[in-house]
């Protein structure tokens, strides 16, 4: 198993994890383990070079907060935690301009890790995941 350290430096204690869109723009994402789905801001997908009319469509979800509306898209190369996922749907939504300010840019949801055994060390701030 592969091992990778976070932080929990947020007020929040949240896990946070670095991730990578075409292997050129680095952003950081929430370890969500009750996050069915992968959300990243829109911000993330416009600087990593995807046109943000390209959506495949919308989707309301349920948060903690509500009902919201994001876009999907399909992001040809994703990495976290030394997963790589091709041609990979993800949710979109727009941070800022819903008033949504974090150390984060979005969450790393289950649809990423089914296929991968993951073990969360809280205690040595550690992520092991058989890759």
């Amino acid at each position: 198993m592969k091992k990778f350290q976070f932080d929990l430096a947020t007020e929040e204690d949240v896990i946070i994890v670095n991730a990578t869109i075409e292997g050129k723009f680095t952003f950081r994402l929430a370890l969500d383990t009750a996050a069915t789905h992968t959300t990243i801001d829109s911000n993330v997908l416009y600087f990593s070079g995807y046109e943000l009319k390209s959506s495949k469509g919308e989707q309301d979800i349920e948060t903690s907060n509500g009902i919201i509306v994001v876009e999907t898209y399909d992001i040809g190369h994703l990495e976290c935690l030394g997963i790589i996922k091709t041609n990979f749907e993800v949710q979109v939504y727009d941070f800022l301009a819903h008033g949504i300010t974090s150390d984060y840019d979005g969450v790393i949801g289950l649809n990423f890790l089914k296929e991968h055994k993951f073990c969360i060390d809280i205690m040595k701030c550690e992520v092991s995941v058989d890759v």
